[in-house]
């Protein structure tokens, strides 16, 4: 029983000191921020519909930016709301955001983009 425990401790004291240790002290950091950002961008998505009129309106003037911005501006809404609680949903495995910019008033004159390529943060 000794000798059990004292190997035990001994595996212990060397996955304390490996490396994986260290990149585990930054996870929850990691996991609260995909959260946070999950919430914003489900509870922010709403902005994305002025938004996006006033960059339409910009680049092909007021006529198109009042009627087509609204319908893209819906569907960037619906993108990044759904984005928002795929993250929340998955908050547990920390990837870097799929929308750019990462919140909705980052860069509010640049267009929303999605990526689909899933990276570890």
């Amino acid at each position: 029983m000794k000798k059990m425990l004292r190997t035990l401790l001994i595996l212990s004291a060397l996955l304390l000191f490996s490396p994986q240790a260290a990149v585990a002290e930054s996870y929850p950091a990691k996991a609260a921020e995909k959260l946070a950002n999950g919430i914003a961008n489900m509870s922010t998505g709403v902005v994305e519909i002025p938004k996006t009129i006033v960059i339409t309106s910009q680049s092909e003037g007021v006529a198109y930016g009042v009627t087509a911005g609204i319908m893209m501006g819906i569907m960037q809404m619906v993108g990044r709301t759904l984005h928002g609680a795929l993250d929340v949903a998955t908050f547990m495995v920390p990837t870097k955001p799929l929308v750019t910019p990462e919140y909705v008033w980052k860069d509010f004159n640049k267009e929303t983009t999605y990526s689909s390529d899933l990276q570890l943060r």
